[in-house]
């Protein structure tokens, strides 16, 4: 699993207005990163490693676990604050998951935030998770104190 990102800006508190963009970041994730995550998380439902399991619940083929792409999307608020402690709130909705395909390849997954608002000293920061033309999260909220 491999991620990049936009170059790292330096963090200041007290500059962070509404509209800011935080760093994007691009995953690529492999049928071999699903099953490590799947054994790190001790979720081993084989909708995660094996296509006919997935199939047969009428599924695509295999997807990746939708708490991986949920603390993906969270890197790019904690990279931007630096500190993960200043995170004060994260929700998510899933919305389509995340079909890792059986290639050398896999597929990529692009993270991005904005700020979309400034208040009483918390910054709240909207997150985007795609793959390919498919929004994977949706009404992704951070909320990072600034003070």
């Amino acid at each position: 699993m491999s991620g990049e990102t936009e170059p790292a800006r330096t963090f200041v508190a007290s500059a962070v207005t509404v509209g800011d963009d935080l760093p994007a970041m691009v995953v690529r994730l492999t049928r071999p990163d699903v099953v490590r995550y799947s054994g790190a998380s001790t979720d081993l439902n084989p909708i995660h490693y094996s296509d006919r399991h997935a199939l047969a619940i009428g599924l695509d083929g295999v997807i990746a676990h939708g708490m991986w792409t949920m603390g993906t999307a969270l890197r790019v608020v904690t990279d931007w604050c630096v500190d993960p402690a200043r995170v004060v709130g994260y929700g998510v909705r899933f919305t389509r998951p995340v079909r890792v395909p059986d290639t050398d390849e896999g597929v990529e997954v692009r993270f991005a935030g904005q700020v979309t608002a400034v208040a009483d000293g918390v910054a709240t920061v909207t997150l985007e998770a795609t793959c390919g033309d498919d929004k994977v999260l949706g009404a992704a909220r951070a909320e990072v104190r600034l003070d």
